[in-house]
């Protein structure tokens, strides 16, 4: 499946190194800061460090985007305690125009010299909780789907600011939006899991917590990813 109608303009780069300390987690999510370049390999951006390598990063989740306007819809819901606005997602991409509807798992994209296909959209978890200062921020994400996504690099090379972004190939009929609904549906559904594990690109991660759900007939607990280790 070809298609080449997304062609959208890149409202932001960032990148951070430095970590502190993020509630009781260490975390780099606030020390990100807009740049002109960004200079991605197949394994990293260079100058964007993740406190948690196990949950952050790696080859499936390079680069994260972010859609800008979503700020604003958080903020209408009072979910958002100061007046935080990209990066304060921990995002390496910011764009206004394009969303969660708009791009599918597997998607082939052009930005600049680097080629990236989407992988996942983003799990929200806790840290994101202490970052807006309201306890249920990443359930509030995990809900609405306003959440962005993850690349996976197949060309490596340059970003920069004055790049576009454009669609080469599609090749999934799974939206992020769907990809996102599907994984997180209240009730075990072992036919829309197998339909989101069978999509091509999808991260690794989720391929095999997919396949472990429909093995276990039951779904994983997700209070201590959304809540963190709460205090009696």
């Amino acid at each position: 499946m070809l298609a080449q109608i997304l062609i959208k303009q890149i409202s932001g780069l960032y990148r951070g190194n430095d970590l502190t300390t993020l509630g009781s987690v260490q975390s780099g999510i606030n020390h990100k800061h807009s740049c002109k370049q960004l200079l991605v390999t197949q394994e990293m951006v260079e100058g964007d460090r993740q406190a948690d390598p196990k949950h952050h990063g790696g080859l499936d989740r390079v680069l994260h985007h972010f859609p800008r306007e979503h700020y604003g819809q958080y903020r209408r819901w009072d979910m958002i305690s100061d007046f935080k606005d990209a990066p304060a997602m921990g995002e390496n991409i910011s764009t206004v125009g394009l969303d969660e509807t708009q791009v599918n798992i597997g998607d082939i994209i052009q930005i600049g010299e680097v080629r990236l296909q989407i992988t996942q959209p983003r799990s929200p978890c806790f840290k994101l909780n202490l970052q807006f200062g309201h306890n249920e921020f990443a359930l509030a994400m995990q809900q609405s789907g306003r959440c962005g996504w993850f690349y996976r690099v197949i060309d490596s090379g340059t970003i920069y600011a004055s790049d576009t972004i454009t669609l080469v190939e599609r090749c999934s009929d799974i939206s992020i939006a769907e990809a996102m609904h599907i994984y997180f549906l209240p009730n075990f559904d072992a036919e829309q899991y197998q339909r989101l594990a069978d999509c091509p690109g999808l991260a690794a991660s989720w391929v095999g917590s997919l396949q472990r759900r429909i093995a276990n007939n039951a779904i994983e607990d997700w209070q201590m990813r959304l809540y963190g280790v709460q205090q009696v």
